[in-house]
């Protein structure tokens, strides 16, 4: 799978950021069908970066209500990234 199909985007919320400060760990979106490997390798060869652990979770599409029609979010799948000691990513600086 191509690395930039791969990666969808980052994830910037509050919690990703205390794991980007703490832990040197970077979340993102990924494709459904990405496996820790492919993972790791688009991060890698998008960043220039050597990556030393990834962990996956499926998000379940959280149940929503308009009136008396209700509707489930889309399920995504996200990783979490964590990089070798003393690398960062740059896009989150900008």
């Amino acid at each position: 799978m191509d690395a930039r199909k791969v990666l969808r985007r980052p994830l910037l919320t509050e919690k990703a950021t205390i794991g980007r400060e703490v832990a040197n760990e970077y979340a993102f979106e990924v494709a459904g069908t990405a496996n820790k490997i492919e993972i790791k390798s688009a991060v890698e060869e998008l960043f220039s970066v050597k990556v030393t652990k990834v962990r996956t979770m499926n998000m379940t599409g959280k149940m929503k209500r308009m009136g008396a029609h209700q509707g489930r979010r889309a399920a995504w799948k996200k990783a979490l990234v964590t990089l070798a000691e003393g690398q960062t990513l740059d896009i989150y600086e900008q």
